[in-house]
């Protein structure tokens, strides 16, 4: 098959916009929203953040007795966070950063990160609701 200039700027266009770094970004992951059994609760029994699921878009986190989970993915182009020392969040791609409860403390983004629908079944374990980005 032979493409003559503009089909393959059209071509290779559609492919870019289709395809966001796919290390850097989970956008391209399946849409279907889902739940996820993080393990038993008692396994987050520190302060801190657990990155475990951070490439199923989510960190679990305790604070101050309480278990959420908070998005791991950039309100600005959905790229992956990632958690720093003092459990504030980090943007790789852009250089959004958020503070340990997802709040952002400097652009590009400007909305904070969500926090998810999470609780604790019969068993004792983390249930954790991901929407379908």
């Amino acid at each position: 098959m032979k493409l003559n200039r503009r089909d393959f700027l059209l071509l290779t266009v559609g492919l870019a916009a289709g395809c966001q770094s796919g290390t850097d970004s989970i956008a391209s992951a399946s849409r279907t929203p889902r739940t996820i059994n993080c393990g038993l609760a008692a396994k987050y029994a520190a302060d801190g953040v657990y990155s475990d699921f951070k490439d199923s878009g989510f960190f679990v986190i305790r604070r101050d007795g309480q278990l959420f989970a908070l998005s791991a993915l950039c309100t600005h182009r959905k790229c992956k966070l990632s958690a720093q020392s003092d459990r504030s969040f980090l943007c790789p791609c852009h250089g959004s950063t958020f503070d340990p409860v997802g709040h952002v403390t400097e652009g590009p983004a400007n909305r904070d990160l969500p926090t998810l629908s999470s609780h604790t079944n019969d068993q004792g374990q983390l249930i954790v609701s991901v929407p379908g980005w």
